[in-house]
């Protein structure tokens, strides 16, 4: 089978853009002692070309069985594609379903460039955590996060452990050893933002303007509500910065495990038990995680080369968090890191940073800078009306970076070509502009 052109360089060897997965239906049992999953998996598709040949993401979990429309069909499974030749051309626009059935142990996909990324063993549970090429890890799937799918995601796990997954809970059956929890995502997701966490979690129901939940072990429940308890407070902030949040409800899942950085997906966010601690970096964080929902999971970038429209957009929300909490306000968060990038090296372009370097620290902050110049340049009244414009009318979509440029030169009516040029395209750091 000939090689597929790469649908993102940045994560050589996964996607194809031949087709669209358009609903993915998952139905997974596992095992915590052993790390056994069993898996089918349902794809609803859609053919953008006249298709030959089918090609999914799967790591190293075994398939033993593959139909298309009800009727078996021949695959092979080699480097983490699974390619299916087909007898009969599927035609352009043609919808078609294939099934996927398959089992194993799943681990992490590895890479020097991208690290670790998917299905992970707590001490005593589950994390899934995709970005940015994770999801292959624990089920077949287009992996690329232009093509954004609903899901319906059913997994039975032992009964001494909850299940946390995307969406909405619609049931849960208890067996005689085992639970079955069944989530509905109905709003597209791309794949990296797919999950599952699993451990001996007690659920909180938090106060707040919309479902607000949180998952965490019995031992460490005295200590949340210090920790996390501003939450309902900055999901007001972000709802009147941003618009409407855009999912059902908000879930954080706290591990006994201690976590080196949190975890963001969609309609939810894992952090470690090491960020249940009252300091800026961890309030922080937990601000930046909530404001991925607006920017990352309801507008998803189509190419990792504009990650900063997820990162920038997200540290920017940090910023202005502690403006409106009281602490330094957005302005003096922006001085004092531009005077820390200033001093860094100078050998990243923001708007293409190359898969080494798209989650460095400098990623976050410049593009944060970016905004905030923005903010500078445009004035308060015309920035936070673009900020809650763009996630409004960009909502459960795909974004890039020339669309957010010709957003803000459309609603401003003016040409802001060189801003965008020196902030996204040359590796000098900019001045930040006078107040304008």
């Amino acid at each position: 089978m000939t090689r597929l052109p790469e649908v993102d360089d940045y994560t050589p060897g996964h996607g194809d853009a031949s087709y669209d997965v358009t609903h993915y239906d998952l139905d997974l049992t596992y095992k915590v002692e052993g790390n056994h999953l069993a898996g089918r998996a349902v794809l609803h598709c859609l053919a953008k070309d006249d298709l030959d040949r089918l090609s999914f993401d799967l790591h190293t979990l075994r398939v033993t069985k593959v139909t298309l429309d009800g009727s078996a069909v021949k695959y092979s499974h080699r480097k983490d594609r699974l390619s299916v030749r087909l007898k009969t051309e599927i035609t352009r626009e043609q919808v078609f379903t294939i099934t996927v059935q398959y089992s194993g142990h799943p681990v992490p996909l590895r890479s020097k460039t991208l690290g670790d990324a998917g299905w992970e063993e707590l001490t005593d549970g589950v994390i899934v955590a995709g970005q940015p090429h994770g999801a292959p890890s624990w089920f077949p799937c287009n992996d690329q996060p232009a093509n954004k799918a609903s899901y319906r995601l059913t997994i039975t796990a032992p009964t001494t452990h909850r299940v946390v997954s995307n969406g909405t809970l619609i049931s849960s059956r208890r067996h005689a050893s085992s639970t079955t929890w069944v989530y509905d995502q109905p709003e597209p997701m791309a794949p990296y933002l797919a999950t599952v966490q699993i451990g001996r979690y007690q659920l909180l129901e938090l106060d707040a303007t919309i479902p607000l939940s949180a998952a965490v072990p019995g031992g460490l429940v005295s200590q949340y509500d210090a920790a996390f308890g501003l939450q309902p407070e900055m999901l007001k902030v972000f709802t009147r910065l941003f618009g409407e949040y855009p999912f059902a409800g908000y879930t954080v899942v706290i591990t006994e495990d201690e976590l080196e950085i949190p975890l963001e997906s969609q309609g939810l966010s894992t952090f470690g038990a090491n960020y249940l601690v009252t300091d800026w970096d961890a309030e922080r964080l937990i601000a930046h995680e909530m404001s991925h929902q607006w920017f990352g999971n309801s507008l998803t970038l189509g190419q990792w080369c504009d990650i900063w429209l997820h990162e920038g957009f997200a540290c920017y929300a940090e910023w202005l968090w502690s403006e409106e909490s009281g602490k330094k306000s957005a302005h003096e968060q922006a001085i004092e890191h531009w005077d820390r990038l200033d001093a860094l090296d100078q050998d990243l372009v923001l708007g293409d940073p190359g898969p080494e370097l798209m989650f460095d620290d400098r990623v976050y902050k410049r593009g944060a800078l970016l905004l905030h110049a923005l903010r500078l340049t445009c004035g308060d009244d015309d920035f936070f009306e673009l900020l809650k414009t763009w996630a409004t009318e960009h909502a459960h979509s795909t974004v890039s970076t020339q669309m957010f440029i010709a957003f803000v030169e459309t609603s401003t009516g003016c040409s802001l070509g060189s801003f965008f040029e020196e902030w996204l395209s040359e590796e000098a750091l900019p001045e930040l502009p006078a107040a304008g």
